[in-house]
């Protein structure tokens, strides 16, 4: 089942680093950033995910909690989170079923061949559990300033 604007997450539970499991109800009164990314310890990704670590207390002051979301495994997620000191846990998607239902896997063309990728994507999830907002083929650069600024006017808008 695909995710839809404005509607109820569809039902979903994954593992995260720090023995969390995530699920579509796990967070309801809170708001919830999802951000997937393609795979640990590349350069976009470790960008993007030091720009979460260093906005993310302002994350939580707006009252939102942050998940990184990948392919990779727990052991990989483990080492990332540590290495970069990460203070936001780490969602290990390994059957692509998170990643299939916010329809971020994408085929890319990498050395001439095509390949099964993730589409750098970013899902606002409002306190009531309903998808608020996308970001999909998205570019690093300013995107973590973009998010935050959505969480705030989201808790506003209560």
């Amino acid at each position: 089942m695909a995710i839809v604007l404005n509607k109820p997450l569809p039902e979903f539970e994954s593992n995260a680093t720090g023995g969390l499991k995530v699920s579509n109800v796990s967070h309801l009164g809170q708001t919830v950033v999802l951000y997937f990314y393609p795979k640990d310890n590349t350069p976009g990704c470790t960008t993007e995910a030091m720009q979460f670590r260093d906005k993310y207390k302002d994350f939580v002051k707006a009252g939102a909690a942050v998940f990184g979301v990948s392919r990779d495994n727990m052991k990989s997620h483990d080492e990332f989170k540590t290495k970069l000191e990460l203070p936001f846990e780490l969602i290990a998607d390994t059957e692509e079923k998170m990643c299939h239902m916010f329809g971020v896997v994408k085929n890319k063309i990498m050395y001439g061949k095509k390949v099964k990728g993730i589409e750098r994507s970013t899902f606002l999830i409002g306190e009531d559990g309903t998808l608020k907002q996308e970001w999909r083929g998205l570019k690093v650069p300013g995107h973590v300033e973009e998010v935050l600024k959505a969480v705030k006017d989201l808790k506003k808008a209560k």
